[in-house]
Order: C-alpha cells, then sequence, then structure tokens
C-alpha cells in the first residue's frame, strides 16, 4: 500500500540554486526532501559548485535535468534563464558563497544562476555559508542589510565546526531546516498568521558616567530567535532589542534602545498595536540616580553608587493593555518555579517562561532550558537548541491565543 504525502509542497516548483562553496553536499540531501514532500524540483548549478558536487548527482535526485549553462543552444532556443526564472513559484540558493551575495547585491549577471535571480518574480531564499571571518567581513554584512532591503529571504548561518576547521557563524543551515522554512512559505494557514508580535531581547546599559555602565550578561539570542521562529509561523514581528552583537532577522522590525527607559518607552508605544508581547529583555531593574558628564577619576578605596529602581516594562504592559496576550521571562538562579509562579501572578501575565542561569547556563549560549507556565497548566522543555526551542514556545502560545479567541 502506497502512503499518501501529506504535504504544502505537492506540485509546487522549488528552483535550488547551488554556488561554489563545500556546504553544496548537504544540498543533495536538501533535494531529496523536497522530492519526499512532493514537490517538483529542478536544479542550477554555478560553475564553481560543479567543482563540488555533480550535476549527476542532482538530476538523479531530482529527477529533471541540471542546468550549468547561461549560454546553453537548446535551452537559449527558448530563452532558458526567462523559462526558468517564470517556472519557479520559490528559489532557494544554498549554500550561498559570499561573492554569490556580493553579486546579487550589485545585480551582476555572470552566470545563469544570477541571471534567473534578476529575472524572476518569485520569492528568492538565501542560505548563506562560508567561513566565519568571511560572514563577519563589513562588505558581506552590508551585502546582507542590501538584500534585506530588496526582500530577499536571508537565512542566516549556524554556528559550529567548520570545513576549515574553525569554530564560528558560517555553516550552511541543516538540510532539514531548509526543507521546512519552504514547506512554510506554502502553509495555507500558518499558527502565527494575523497576528502582531512585540519582543523586547537582550540587556539594557544603565550609564554611570560617559565611559562606564551597568549592565548584565544577556546576549539576546534566546529574543532574537523567538523574533526569527515567529516571522517563520506567519506573523508580523517587532523587535525593540538591548545592545547585542546579532544582526535583525530577515522581515523583522528591529528598534535599538540602549537603557530601561528607552526599551520601557518603545515597548509601551509598540504594544498599542500588537496582540501578543514576549518579554525576554533582561532589564536592569536599577540605575544611577545621577549619571556623572564627565569620567568618574579614580580617588578613594571605595565608591558608593545610589541606584534607583526602573520602571517594569512587563508589569506596565501587561496593566496598560489587558488584552494583550503578555508572555514574560523569568531568568533564575534558584526557586525556579516558585519565582516564576509569583512573578506570573504578581505581574498578572498570560504565560511566564522561566529558564536556569548560572553554572554555565543561560545567557550568552545557544541552548536553553524552559519551564512554560500559565494559570494551572505546566510544560517542561528540556535543554535544546535556542532556535528550536523557540518554536516550540510559539506553538505553545499559538494554541493558548486560539482557545482564547
Amino acid at each position: 500500500m502506497i502512503k499518501a504525502i501529506m504535504s504544502d509542497l505537492i506540485k509546487k516548483q522549488i528552483l535550488i540554486g547551488i554556488s561554489g562553496g563545500i556546504a553544496a553536499y548537504k544540498t543533495a540531501e536538501l533535494v531529496r526532501q523536497l522530492i519526499k514532500k512532493g514537490a517538483n524540483v529542478r536544479v542550477c548549478m554555478t560553475p564553481s559548485a560543479c567543482e563540488f558536487i555533480t550535476p549527476l548527482t542532482l538530476q538523479a535526485l531530482s529527477g529533471n535535468p541540471v542546468h550549468t549553462d547561461l549560454l546553453n543552444r537548446n535551452a537559449e532556443a527558448a530563452m532558458g534563464h526567462i523559462e526558468l526564472a517564470r517556472w519557479a513559484d520559490l528559489i532557494m540558493i544554498a549554500p550561498t558563497t559570499a561573492n554569490f551575495m556580493a553579486k546579487l547585491a550589485h545585480g551582476h549577471a555572470y552566470d545563469l544562476l544570477s541571471t534567473i535571480c534578476l529575472a524572476t518574480q518569485a520569492p528568492i531564499h538565501l542560505a548563506p555559508a562560508m567561513n566565519r571571518m568571511m560572514w563577519a567581513n563589513i562588505a558581506t554584512q552590508e551585502n546582507r542589510k542590501v538584500l534585506i532591503n530588496r526582500e530577499y529571504f536571508v537565512h542566516d548561518p549556524a554556528d559550529g565546526e567548520q570545513a576549515c576547521g574553525e569554530i564560528g557563524t558560517g555553516r550552511m543551515l541543516e538540510a532539514q531546516e531548509l526543507a521546512s522554512i519552504i514547506e512554510n512559505m506554502f502553509t495555507k494557514k500558518q499558527p502565527l498568521s494575523g497576528y502582531s508580535v512585540l519582543i523586547t531581547a537582550g540587556p539594557t546599559r544603565e550609564a554611570i558616567d560617559p565611559v562606564r555602565f551597568i549592565s548584565n550578561r544577556s546576549s539576546g539570542k534566546m529574543g532574537y530567535a523567538i523574533a526569527k521562529a515567529a516571522k517563520a509561523l506567519g506573523a508580523k514581528v517587532t523587535l525593540v532589542s538591548g545592545p547585542v552583537a546579532l544582526d535583525a532577522p530577515a522581515g523583522v522590525q528591529r528598534y535599538l534602545v540602549e537603557s530601561a527607559k528607552e526599551m520601557h518607552h518603545q515597548a509601551m508605544t509598540l504594544a498599542k498595536t500588537a496582540d501578543i508581547f514576549i518579554a525576554t529583555a533582561a532589564v536592569s531593574d536599577y540605575s544611577p540616580a545621577k549619571i556623572s558628564t564627565q569620567k568618574i577619576k579614580k580617588s578613594t578605596d571605595i565608591l558608593s553608587l545610589e541606584l534607583h529602581y526602573n520602571p517594569d516594562i512587563l508589569f506596565d504592559v501587561s496593566h496598560h493593555y489587558p488584552d494583550l496576550f503578555t508572555v514574560g521571562f523569568a531568568a533564575e538562579t534558584e526557586n525556579l518555579i516558585n519565582h516564576a509562579k509569583q512573578k506570573l501572578q504578581r505581574k498578572k501575565l498570560n504565560m511566564i517562561v522561566a529558564n536556569p542561569v548560572g553554572n554555565n547556563k543561560g545567557f550568552d549560549k545557544d541552548t536553553n532550558q524552559l519551564e512554560i507556565l500559565w494559570e494551572n497548566g505546566h510544560i517542561s522543555l528540556p535543554e535544546d537548541n535556542k532556535n528550536k526551542l523557540a518554536k516550540e514556545l510559539l506553538l505553545i502560545i499559538s494554541k493558548h491565543i486560539s482557545k482564547d479567541s
């Protein structure tokens, strides 16, 4: 008995582009997964890509001829690059090298794949893969911003060990994740479609003088992962971020702030039009009563600072906007569940997410462990990658939202 395929990719026409990087070996698995989901897949390779993986491999997996030449006599008789540009419902370029990102950002058309990208009206998704230093290079990051502004979907690389032996950001996302991203683009009704999600992320900085400030160890990774996942699940996403070393996720409107007061102002303003508020930011509870206009010189053995309580963003949002579905985060070093329950009740939240910090957990890590609590309910999510946890959390939130509506 043949099992029926249940997928939103059935008969969808997906063009997979491959540029010349070692991560091209992963693309074979991507093609295989898309075929299993019922998609019609065609592959276009740059000349450099053919040095890493053979067209014959991709032809065998896709069941279609692989396109490699811009000036192919047989294809050009029917304007092959235009035909492919019109044929595709979606284009995914995996891997996208730094060189190919530069081509797209500057509108070059040196080969068949870049020419198709200029000629198509289909959404174009990019899965960058390169050495960590190439990814961090200012030229690559500027090209990334240009491409996002032109409505390319850039799916940033992951952290990990690279082919060159170095460890850092630059690994192409795995085939399974890319296949899910593509399928989600065709899902008729995403769990968060029609919802506006407001997220705070990262630390705040409270100035002491022009060169010093009070802050904490938050990297913003959890909040940014939630923003990325919310966008993938169909939401309109706005992110209010403290100072972090992270790029804005593709398609997410980001507001950069420094102090708790600045974050409070932005959150209170933007919450007016939000449906869901998720407060992941590690906001400083206190700030100096006076900020010195000049650098404080070392003059005594003891320096005392008078600190005043900062506005409570989560409390104020939940009380000013009682119809807003409000989710708080509680980073605790002890009595995790009890402290989270108290915060849930005290701040009148719909849900709270507790996570342990300290002892090499939580802050500035790629993994997390979550305890999700609401009135008369509790789910534990064991330690896992923050991107995966973000999606699971949002799916739980979406179920609660649908019950309330």
